[in-house]
């Protein structure tokens, strides 16, 4: 939803940006992220995905945005296989596959407030652009609110938006380990522009610069997405199921009897401890277990965790 204003009236104008967690069936357990060989065959991959889709109501295609991941989802290990299998048999594809990345976050704990002067001349028309704002967190989901509260019109109308572009910009590079940021508030209160060297390409890395020392004070965290689980298994086999799942820094909610002896075993856990569920499920099962995953939120990751992940974004950070 937004509140227009004009530049120089006293209420906030704001723009709100909610989060939509890209997620799958929950019945399409497996997956696994799909890259062509050739790097001129992304088309053909691309073309070749749907129609194997439209052909298999089981297979789930996600692209991800921030992984930029082609991502293919099936009822599990031998289904995928059986798909890889007619990539390259039937459209003479060849393809790399991986684990999919995980889609982690990252938000900020605290408010701060952010200022950047962006002056540059360089011998004809000069850049100008200043800008101050403040970063608050939201509850987890709330997405994204740009606020004007500029009084005065001392950053004029159109550079509003060159402000919100930079700020936008600095949230998709991520602070912490370079995941986009969610559930954050941005207020821009004051700044200054010229009448000559006041130019869009300032205020877009003004708004960016500030949102980032900002950011940087709002003690910055990882968030990781957590899923509901629904795992079917022998009762004789349930205790080894739910210890396994409890060593992935699951939590059990609930059980339930299902048919033929079998238990379901309902819980959470972060994505991450889940990628070889799987075959683990199978081995403890005697083949007999099954499971399901649903996107249910994000939550902040264990400090080890996000130690982890900052360390490997540093040599990202010095290369730039």
């Amino acid at each position: 939803m937004t509140w227009a204003s004009t530049p120089c009236c006293t209420t906030p104008r704001k723009t709100t940006t909610s989060t939509c967690s890209h997620w799958t069936s929950p019945h399409a357990v497996y997956g696994l992220a799909v890259k062509p060989k050739k790097q001129n065959e992304v088309d053909k991959l691309s073309d070749i995905l749907h129609r194997l889709r439209a052909e298999d109501p089981g297979l789930h295609i996600e692209h991800d945005p921030t992984t930029h991941e082609a991502v293919i989802r099936g009822q599990g290990e031998n289904h995928l296989k059986f798909v890889l299998e007619k990539m390259r048999e039937q459209f003479r594809l060849e393809v790399d596959t991986h684990t999919p990345t995980i889609p982690y976050r990252e938000t900020l704990t605290k408010p701060a407030e952010g200022h950047f002067r962006h002056k540059k001349q360089t011998g004809g028309a000069g850049q100008f652009g200043e800008v101050y704002l403040r970063v608050e967190p939201m509850e987890r989901g709330a997405g994204f609110e740009f606020v004007d509260a500029v009084k005065g019109g001392v950053i004029p109308g159109p550079f509003i938006t060159a402000v919100e572009k930079g700020v936008r910009q600095a949230m998709d590079l991520g602070v912490v380990a370079g995941f986009p940021l969610q559930d954050v508030r941005v207020t821009v209160y004051d700044g200054k522009s010229h009448p000559v060297d006041g130019k869009e390409i300032a205020f877009v890395t003004a708004g960016k610069k500030a949102f980032q020392e900002a950011a940087a004070l709002a003690r910055p965290v990882v968030l990781e997405p957590i899923v509901h689980v629904e795992m079917t298994a022998p009762e004789s086999a349930i205790g080894d199921v739910s210890g396994d799942f409890s060593g992935r820094r699951g939590q059990i909610t609930g059980h339930e009897t299902g048919r033929g002896g079998m238990l379901i075993v309902s819980g959470t856990a972060p994505l991450a401890e889940l990628d070889n569920l799987q075959s683990r499920l199978k081995a403890l099962t005697g083949g007999q277990g099954s499971y399901t995953l649903e996107f249910s939120h994000h939550e902040q990751v264990p400090p080890n965790v996000q130690q982890q992940l900052a360390a490997a974004f540093k040599p990202e950070q010095d290369e730039q």
